[in-house]
């Protein structure tokens, strides 16, 4: 199952070779075949080892500890005979009054760097059936699968299923989000449990207790399915860790994506724009085979739209863990102030947090 990967020449003109020094991500158009759509969708390289067991709650948020009790009773609850059809009956039979059960799907509400990703994951690995009868994907992922497959068959394909964790969902597009709830609401008559997290419009106190009543607003019928789970906390991912490399200079940057085997230089101008010119759902074939992500003259993003695209493609380098080495400005400032007070601050700042992580990650590419 492969990904067919364009590309369209370096800025050089040439064609790219294996040994014609680091590949672009500019010169890369990737189109994605439907069947990979459906059998990638299980937690990203990241998160394919991550338990319960692995999780560190902060001793300070007693929420984290209760999530992953919670989290766990849920994934037990699921073993058994699969619910598929639980919501179907035969035409001669009586439907039965329906009990009062409990939801079948989990809300996770809380801040970037909480390690949501890190339950959902978890989640889905201690769900007792075998991978292919469970799933995890981004909203983004999600949308594009239906798209690929058409709402009947992505019914068709996931309703066999006994879970289908839904990382990141979101709120910016209402076509998308009836999309999915109206998906949602299929798969949930068919037995699947569903467990997210979230990717709200935080406007109201940031990551507070709204975010769990928009979600539940949102997709409608949904509401009596989710039980929504707040996790309180700092950003893990900077716990104690000393602050984040300075941007190093083109030069530095260059040289070091000469010397990786498998590195990608672009410079940041040229990558956001071509980023308008693929599907956010792409963005993971995008960096196939790339083992670092160098980049040169970063600067501040222009606008809303392209500060969208930047924070998909910072979750999937994070998703498939590949540093980045950058020069120009430093990542925290890569969005306006107008920016991080608007309604995509929680999307913002958590690309902050990722891409400085990832910082951290390249640091050791450069020759000391």
């Amino acid at each position: 199952m492969s990904t067919s990967l364009t590309t369209s020449g370096q800025a050089s003109g040439r064609q790219p070779t294996a040994d014609a020094g680091p590949q672009a991500l500019c010169a890369r158009a990737p189109r994605v075949p439907a069947e990979r759509l459906v059998a990638e969708m299980v937690p990203p390289p990241r998160f394919d080892s991550v338990r319960f067991e692995t999780y560190e709650p902060d001793p300070t948020q007693p929420s984290q500890r209760e999530a992953v009790t919670v989290l766990s009773a849920f994934a037990a609850g699921l073993g058994g005979a699969h619910a598929a059809g639980a919501g179907k009956r035969k035409w001669f039979q009586k439907k039965a009054p329906a009990p009062a059960a409990a939801p079948r799907g989990v809300y996770l509400d809380g801040g970037y760097g909480v390690g949501k990703t890190h339950l959902l994951a978890s989640l889905w690995h201690a769900t007792p059936a075998e991978p292919a009868l469970k799933a995890f994907g981004t909203f983004v992922e999600l949308t594009n699968l239906v798209g690929a497959l058409g709402f009947q068959q992505t019914v068709q394909t996931l309703g066999g299923h006994r879970l289908l964790c839904i990382d990141e969902f979101e709120l910016d597009d209402p076509g998308d989000t009836v999309l999915v709830s109206s998906l949602l609401s299929r798969l949930v008559e068919q037995g699947v449990a569903l467990a997210a997290t979230s990717n709200t419009l935080p406007g109201k106190l940031g990551e507070g207790r709204f975010a769990a009543a928009d979600f539940l607003r949102e997709i409608q019928g949904l509401s009596a399915h989710f039980r929504p789970l707040r996790i309180d906390g700092q950003d893990y991912r900077h716990r104690g860790l000393p602050e984040a490399p300075a941007p190093f200079s083109d030069e530095q940057v260059t040289k070091a994506a000469y010397a990786t085997p498998g590195a990608s230089l672009d410079d940041f101008p040229g990558l956001l724009e071509h980023l308008a010119q693929v599907h956010p759902s792409r963005y993971g074939a995008l960096t196939d085979g790339i083992s670092a992500v160098c980049l040169t003259d970063v600067g501040a993003v222009p606008d809303q739209s392209t500060a969208l695209r930047l924070v998909v493609l910072a979750d999937r380098l994070y998703d498939r863990e590949i540093p980045v080495l950058a020069s120009g400005v430093p990542f925290d400032r890569l969005f306006s102030d107008e920016m991080l007070g608007g309604g995509y601050r929680k999307k913002y700042f958590r690309a902050i947090s990722r891409l400085t992580a990832l910082a951290r990650d390249a640091k050791g590419l450069v020759a000391q």
